[in-house]
């Protein structure tokens, strides 16, 4: 799966995002993250809220993603793009929904979500767990496992 993301869904997401939103370190935390979160096995947490292979919570991440100023209107053409009604990008409930089984709105709400952090993205591994931790807040963070999925997205 990590193959499949690499080469269609990480590329698909972001054509529906400006160009600047693509850089080379940005797909690699849209690896990382998606490794660290569900390996690319579970669109479902097990036991849990979040949904897609980024494990999107609706009334944390999918409401933020909605609502910051930075991210919004993104949002709202890549839902358009994607021939959803414009509604959906104002609906956290069907948004979090619909991005369960459609991988590219998830991996689009996955590069928005790392968007409003401020300053650039970190190259290293260590900043780059930490902006995750930042973007993401996850319930239980798995610190242990977070240099073996930057090393296989970098890999990718």
């Amino acid at each position: 799966m990590l193959a499949l993301a690499r080469t269609y869904i990480v590329p698909a997401a972001l054509s529906l995002l400006p160009p600047r939103m693509g850089t080379p370190i940005a797909r690699r935390y849209l690896l990382a993250i998606a490794l660290q979160e569900s390996r690319f096995e579970h669109r479902r947490q097990i036991g849990g809220p979040a949904r897609g292979f980024w494990q999107f919570e609706r009334d944390g991440s999918v409401v933020g993603v909605m609502s910051h100023p930075a991210t919004a209107q993104h949002l709202r053409s890549a839902v358009a793009a994607l021939k959803y009604d414009p509604e959906l990008a104002l609906d956290d409930i069907g948004l979090h929904a619909t991005i369960e089984h459609n991988d590219v709105l998830a991996c689009v709400m996955a590069r928005l979500n790392l968007w409003w952090l401020p300053g650039p993205l970190a190259a290293d591994q260590d900043g780059a767990w930490d902006q995750y931790i930042q973007a993401w807040r996850p319930g239980r963070p798995r610190p242990a496992t977070w240099g073996v999925c930057w090393r296989l997205a970098d890999a990718a």
